[in-house]
């Protein structure tokens, strides 16, 4: 935060000292005029950088709730390749397995979910599936097919325990520090910009900056309605995962 602060100082510094080391420049004349050059090359260069920090505002949370869509469907499908694989699994195993992926999944959807959107994940969850990878590594297959099916399981449930990892990271995401404040910031500037540069816009000259200031308002609002993947108009939501339940009774009576 203070080298930011420095290079703001900076940057206003080298403006001070560039117009009074101009004032002694004959030829130069003052610029007082609303439409002059200073303030048509000001107000071009804050509409640029409100541009720049809003695309980075919206660009980021977008890109982000596409990764964390992607990674819901990976873990709900590892989940359904593992829900397969368990049915080769010795004795009572696999029924004890299957009916573990059915309550975690319903877990998640239920409880965990709505955690989510608040950033955080639900402590117990971690748990249970380290307990159903526990239990798979307990069993004992007794032939060559046993034994494939129960690597298969294993291997299914670390692609789970990695996709979980990752909706984890994307639960606390949230866009670069300062970057909400700067789209703020920049937009205020962008709409008070003419009257800083001495305009004193009456009737209906007005309206077209009450409309900017209207849509900059929507825009500045919407880069903070959608900052968070898992809440806001971009959530990614469970549809994954209760496709993946509606895949294991799908599973279970066709067998």
């Amino acid at each position: 935060m203070v080298a930011y602060t420095l290079s703001i100082v900076a940057a206003v510094g080298v403006v001070a000292l560039t117009a009074l080391a101009f004032r002694g420049v004959r030829r130069a004349g003052d610029d007082r005029d609303p439409a002059g050059p200073s303030a048509a090359h000001a107000g071009a260069m804050l509409s640029a950088m409100f541009l720049l920090v809003f695309a980075i505002a919206v660009i980021v949370p977008w890109t982000t709730a596409d990764a964390a869509r992607l990674n819901t469907h990976a873990e709900s499908q590892a989940a359904v390749d593992a829900y397969w694989a368990a049915s080769e699994l010795p004795d009572t195993a696999s029924q004890e397995v299957r009916k573990g992926l059915h309550d975690y999944m319903a877990f998640v959807v239920r409880d965990e979910w709505p955690l989510m959107a608040e950033g955080k994940m639900h402590p117990v969850g971690a748990e249970r599936l380290d307990d159903l990878r526990g239990r798979v590594h307990a069993t004992e297959p007794r032939d060559g097919q046993e034994e494939d099916a129960k690597a298969g399981v294993l291997h299914h449930l670390s692609a789970m325990s990695n996709a979980r990892a990752l909706r984890t990271a994307d639960a606390g995401a949230s866009p670069p520090a300062g970057l909400l404040p700067l789209t703020i910031l920049t937009g205020l500037l962008v709409v008070v910009f003419p009257f800083l540069a001495g305009a004193r816009p009456r009737g209906p000259a007005i309206l077209p900056l009450l409309a900017t200031a209207g849509l900059l308002g929507f825009g500045v609002y919407l880069s903070w309605d959608i900052s968070h993947v898992f809440t806001g108009p971009l959530a990614v939501g469970p549809e994954a995962f209760r496709g993946a339940l509606e895949d294991f009774a799908r599973i279970a009576e066709g067998m």
